[in-house]
Parts: C-alpha cells; sequence; structure tokens
C-alpha cells in the first residue's frame, strides 16, 4: 500500500515539474489549439491567437525602461512584432525617467487655476457638509485634470498582432496599465495580442473618484486596471503575476468613513470584447479580480464575452474571480486559496450576473474554514451557472445548492452551451499541486 502512495504521489510531483519545465514562454510562441476560447479559429485569424510570431528581425524588440516600451509598442502600428521586456519597468516616470509621485500629476481647475490637493478635496465634499450629491466645481474639475495627466503616464495602449513577453522571472510592471484596445469604441477588431511571463504590481490611481451614491455609505472608485481588453478579440494572457505590493489595500486609509480605494481590477474584459484565454496566472491580495462585462445595459455584448480560465491561482481576492455579464466563460482547473486574514475581506468568486452562464468546472477552494461552500457563488442579477467537480479543502462541494439551500432566489444548476476549446481537465485533486507549481512567470 505504500509503495503504491508514493507512486502515486510520485507521478504527481512528475507532471506538476512537466508542467513547469515546458511552460517556458519562448517568444514566438503562439496559443495551441483548442487552449481555451482564443484558440477558437475566425476569418480574420485562421490559426486561432498567434501575437507577433510573425514578426521581422527588425520587429522583435528588448526593452527596459517605460519609454523603450512605449516606442516599440508603436502604437497603433499593426505590423506584427515582439516586446522582450528585461528588469523591472516603472509606469510612473517622465519622459527623462524620472519617477513621479502623485504630487508631480495635481493639476489646477482648467477653469479657474484652483489648485488641487487631497485635504481641500475632502474638506469641500464631505458628505457632512456637502451632502450626498456627487461633487462638482473647481476641485473636482481639478481631481479630473490631474486624474488625466496620471493616465497619459500610465495607461500603455498595446496594438494588434503583438506579444509582450518577460525576459526570465524578474521581469516586471510597476504601475502600468495595459490597454488591449483598437481605436474604435464600439464593436470589436481582431486585437491579436500575447501577453506573458511578466509580473504586474501596484496599478493604481491617485486620484479616485468620490461617488457618494454608490451604494448604502458611497464609495471610492478607481480607474487603471493592470489588463484591460476593450472592444478586442484574440488575446491570450498567461503565466503573469498580478498583486498589489506597496499600495496593498490594508495600507490604505478610509475616507468618509470608505476605504480610499486607489485599485480598479487586474484583468477586465469588457466592451464587446470575445475569444479571451487567461491561463496559468498568478493573482494574490486585491479586492475587484476580473470583470467579465461592464454593465447591466450592455446589451451589444450579446453573444460576445466568450473566455477561458484556467489552470490559474486566485489568492486572498475579495471578489469577481470572475463577475460575468452576457458572457458564455469556462472556468475550470483553478485553484482558490483564501487564508484567515483574506477571509474576512472575502465576498464571493463565481458572479453571475445578466444573462451570464458560467461553465466551472474542477476547480478546487483551498479555504479557511469559516467559508463554507454557498459563498463561493453570488446572484449579481443573472440566474445560470453550472458547476461540477469542485473541492472544498479536498472534500466534495456544491455551492450552487449551497447558495440555494441559503438564499431566497435560486440559482439555476445548467447553461445551454458545453465546452470544447480545452486540451486536458485535469482532476480536481491533482489541481493545488499542478498549479502551484506551474503558475505565474517562468523562467
Amino acid at each position: 500500500m505504500n509503495d503504491k502512495r508514493h507512486a502515486w504521489w510520485a507521478g504527481l510531483v512528475l507532471a506538476a515539474l512537466s508542467t513547469t519545465l515546458h511552460a517556458r514562454p519562448k517568444a514566438t510562441e503562439v496559443l495551441p489549439a483548442n487552449d481555451g476560447w482564443a484558440s477558437l479559429p475566425t476569418a480574420a485569424l485562421p490559426q486561432g491567437t498567434t501575437g507577433g510570431s510573425a514578426a521581422a528581425p527588425e520587429r522583435v524588440h528588448t526593452v527596459r525602461d517605460r519609454n523603450e516600451l512605449v516606442a516599440a509598442l508603436a502604437y497603433p502600428d499593426p505590423t506584427p512584432k515582439i516586446v522582450r521586456i528585461v528588469g523591472r519597468i516603472d509606469a510612473n516616470t517622465d519622459a527623462e525617467g524620472r519617477a513621479l509621485s502623485c504630487d508631480d500629476y495635481a493639476r489646477p481647475d482648467p477653469q479657474t487655476g484652483t489648485p488641487y490637493t487631497l485635504a481641500a478635496f475632502l474638506a469641500t465634499y464631505d458628505p457632512a457638509t456637502w451632502g450626498r450629491v456627487t461633487p462638482s466645481g473647481a476641485l473636482e474639475r481639478a481631481r479630473a485634470a490631474s486624474a488625466a495627466a496620471q493616465q497619459a503616464r500610465v495607461r500603455i495602449r498595446i496594438p494588434a498582432n503583438t506579444t509582450v513577453v518577460g525576459v526570465g522571472r524578474d521581469a516586471s510592471l510597476h504601475g502600468a496599465w495595459f490597454d488591449i484596445r483598437p481605436g474604435s469604441s464600439s464593436g470589436n477588431q481582431p486585437m491579436n495580442v500575447i501577453v506573458r511571463n511578466l509580473s504586474f504590481q501596484d496599478s493604481y490611481d491617485c486620484f479616485p473618484q468620490w461617488s457618494p451614491n454608490d451604494g448604502a455609505e458611497g464609495n471610492w472608485n478607481s480607474a487603471y486596471d493592470a489588463i484591460s481588453v476593450r472592444n478586442a478579440t484574440h488575446v491570450w494572457i498567461d503565466r503573469n503575476e498580478f498583486r498589489d505590493a506597496v499600495t496593498d489595500d490594508a495600507s490604505l486609509p478610509s475616507y468618509f468613513g470608505r476605504l480610499y480605494q486607489i485599485h480598479d481590477g487586474l484583468v477586465d474584459v469588457t466592451n464587446e470584447s470575445d475569444l479571451v484565454t487567461v491561463s496559468w496566472n498568478r493573482f494574490a491580495r486585491h479586492d475587484k479580480a476580473m470583470l467579465i462585462g461592464s454593465s447591466d445595459s450592455a446589451t451589444a455584448d450579446r453573444g460576445k464575452l466568450r473566455v477561458s480560465l484556467h489552470h490559474n491561482l486566485f489568492h486572498d481576492l475579495g471578489q469577481r474571480v470572475p463577475r460575468v455579464r452576457y458572457g458564455q466563460v469556462h472556468v475550470y482547473n483553478n485553484l482558490y486559496v483564501v487564508g484567515a486574514e483574506g477571509a474576512s475581506r472575502y465576498a464571493y468568486s463565481w458572479g453571475v450576473g445578466v444573462e451570464s452562464q458560467i461553465y466551472a468546472q474542477n476547480n478546487h477552494f483551498l479555504v479557511d474554514r469559516a467559508l463554507t461552500s454557498e459563498v463561493f457563488v453570488d446572484r449579481l442579477n443573472g440566474s445560470r451557472i453550472q458547476a461540477r467537480g469542485t473541492l472544498r479543502n479536498g472534500w466534495p462541494a456544491d455551492p450552487v445548492a449551497a447558495y440555494n439551500a441559503t438564499n431566497d432566489i435560486d440559482l439555476v444548476d445548467a447553461v445551454d452551451w458545453t465546452p470544447t476549446l480545452y486540451r486536458r481537465i485535469d482532476p480536481t485533486w491533482s489541481v493545488p499541486l499542478l498549479v502551484l507549481f506551474g503558475a505565474g512567470p517562468q523562467q
């Protein structure tokens, strides 16, 4: 019996090591066939998502700072290109490469010249005196101008037919917003973008907007995802890391009784985007992780927002893992880890939004004992989610049945589509070792 048990564990370890050794990203690598929705052949891209793999030698660039990165991307030039990132790149830097702080971005009101300071903003729009009315006037205009100044530096637009890949495990972007979007803001276009082997850290908004009527107590709402996919098709996001370090929520103050939230999403897929695969990434210590579909009223998203999430590590995330509207989303072989500290901030993982159809398959939750399976899913104006093969701390769990047993309005444990675009579905018990070994940047 012991020999059999040892052989079983040895086989699993070898499988995990094989996954890791074969995962070292190559700059010219394309998304394999059947690897999620982004691999679907279309008339525009009959080979699926290929990124910049067809780049001529002169279109292969190695960059080491923000200015070199922006120059190499040459947005909106769609000529196939590969951009290799070496070392640490800070987005909050000026044209000479000097670091910029939030104070450096502060701008006056363009109409009156009133300077922006956070202290003045808080004093002016305190709900105790201003009321529960959306801010307006000189200091709100100054805040918006300051936000625009930061956006001009941190927004890095990725053109079509591009691969951005980190060289080694220490390739990182700090404070950056990768915006994968064509010039048009309606419909979608085949962007054909690959982003791999990078660490995205501390994408933050110096000037979040105060929304006094967002929820019962108001909220601070920020901009800048680490990666946003908008009006785009054929995008592969693979073997990256996403986390907050210097700007972790635990270090942020509260104003007007609400967390001064300077973070938005980590990876958001919205605005009629389609055919996206998010695989083998690490997401850690963040609240709102992944939004698929931005609004209940965005009916143009119908028939789009087809996304696959597989073999990702989701560690101490609060919510939206993912939150889905309209899309057909295959969520399989992911590892959800929520420790005691994360449990105090945890809301849900799978958000069932309007007309969404989530197919959740063989996902493993390793969570604090306080988190029982009914909280893994939440109904957010939607009704359909099919969950199969879920384990909670190694034991079978049925999050949909548990949710229905504790809530007045039931979810429907069925969807009207069946995933076909996957290379394999691993048994749920193997997911922790496979993902812990294989997810995130590789050598």
